[in-house]
């Protein structure tokens, strides 16, 4: 007898008929998003913010907004180093960070294997790092403090790393890529399986037909523009779809741990797949 998937996952407090991997920061108890409340520091329950307000003295100050990337310390480091290596774009250093970064197929044939995770490091213009940059903002601030930002890292480096494997052996030779699509779109599989998970709800049914529409739209732009890599696209998407769905039958109080370790494994997977 096989184990129902739905319930593998914890399943909010307030609301026994979702399934979640978000957290209250404070006390520990499961809750979906629309339960959760963005906190300086992880997110609350409603309950917990209660007890806090009833214990904090109002400040006369005027109340400052709170930031999309507060505790998401990964996800803010990930943007800071792509802006980071796209400013060395305009300084003499730009083709001696290109040739060591860039994911060169004949560079790793050669047995440079970690290029496959520094190209998320390198755009090819500010169209590419300001629309890969919004999706990473947008998708991924909610996904790290509802596992934990160690195992966000590893999920982001594995996504890259399937991500740059695809396009190592579904690519040609000679191909040249730059970007984070790859790890980006490992964001992407982690909502999908999420969304799978939610099918049931209002909420899961809404978030599979906007995680639908755009994974169409992408795979659309990548016929339009050929120089766009597919295949990383790909790669990542079932990595961080993948890795969603072991996650979501990870649970105890080393959860986290476990998560990071699953995410770790996969990068190494994927590291071992062009290095041997």
């Amino acid at each position: 007898m096989t184990q129902d998937h739905a319930t593998a996952a914890p399943v909010c407090y307030r609301h026994p008929d979702r399934s979640t991997l978000l957290s209250c920061s404070r006390c520990g108890r499961p809750i979906c998003s629309s339960c959760s409340v963005d906190a300086a520091v992880g997110q609350r329950c409603p309950d917990c913010l209660r007890e806090e307000g009833a214990q904090r003295v109002v400040p006369t100050g005027p109340r400052r907004r709170q930031s999309a990337l507060a505790g998401a310390p990964a996800t803010a480091v990930f943007i800071g180093l792509a802006v980071v290596f796209f400013l060395l774009r305009f300084t003499d250093l730009q083709d001696d960070v290109f040739q060591m970064f860039a994911q060169s197929n004949a560079a790793i044939e050669d047995g440079e294997w970690w290029r496959i995770f520094t190209v998320v490091l390198l755009h090819g213009s500010l169209t590419h790092i300001i629309f890969n940059m919004w999706a990473l903002y947008v998708l991924g601030p909610q996904i790290e403090r509802g596992v934990g930002t160690w195992p966000f890292v590893t999920l982001f480096l594995a996504a890259a790393g399937v991500g740059g494997a695809f396009a190592y052996f579904l690519g040609n030779p000679g191909d040249v890529a730059v970007g984070a699509s790859g790890a980006i779109f490992g964001l992407f599989g982690i909502w999908l399986s999420w969304a799978v998970h939610r099918r049931n709800t209002a909420y899961g049914r809404a978030l599979l037909g906007q995680l639908a529409f755009l994974l169409v739209i992408n795979a659309g732009i990548a016929f339009v523009f050929p120089t766009i890599s597919w295949q990383a696209h790909l790669g990542g998407l079932i990595a961080g779809f993948v890795i969603g769905e072991i996650w979501s039958r990870i649970q105890g109080p080393n959860a986290d741990a476990m998560r990071a370790w699953v995410g770790l494994a996969v990068a190494v997977l994927a590291a071992l797949s062009v290095a041997v």
